[in-house]
């Protein structure tokens, strides 16, 4: 009986000590998946700074490039006075003025292609937001336990991934 007693003793024991250490395990486990939601969060932060300091890169770019745009034009419209007879400058011969036009014509055709490369990468720095925006919403959306989603959410959770 003394044994028995002992045994049973020593095996709510065990218990005794193997609660504390799942209790530890879980919150092990709960301590990482924090730490790891946190650097997740971070690392997410970081990207989208990373897009916005690129978009106003980009938007500091098209700004510049509509100037030089402006100021093209406006050399054009003169030089194309000058070409036409409508100006007095006589400075120039019609050579030089043409050579100098299509030179303009160049650049400007540069500068659209150049536009429209921005507006490219512009539109590449919105859909990576769209999608970091969609994948955050579909990490939150899967933290919660499917049995505490209504139709609604799950709608929600199949309209992401399509």
């Amino acid at each position: 009986r003394k044994q028995t007693a002992e045994y049973s003793t020593s095996s709510s024991d065990d218990e005794f000590e193997s609660k504390p250490s799942l209790t530890y395990k879980a919150k092990r486990s709960l301590r990482r998946r924090r730490k790891l939601e946190k650097e997740t969060k971070q690392l997410i932060k970081q990207e989208e700074l990373k897009r916005l300091h690129k978009a106003q890169a980009v938007q500091r770019q098209l700004e510049e490039l509509e100037e030089r745009q402006r100021a093209l034009e406006i050399f054009g419209v003169q030089l194309e006075r000058e070409l036409r007879g409508e100006s007095v400058s006589g400075t120039q011969d019609e050579t030089q003025m043409l050579h100098e036009w299509f030179e303009l014509v160049l650049e400007k055709n540069k500068l659209m292609r150049y536009e429209s490369e921005l507006l490219i990468v512009a539109q590449e720095l919105e859909l990576e937001d769209h999608q970091s925006r969609l994948e955050q919403k579909l990490r939150e959306k899967m933290a919660v336990d499917d049995s505490l989603k209504d139709e609604t959410d799950l709608n929600e959770e199949h309209e992401i991934f399509i």
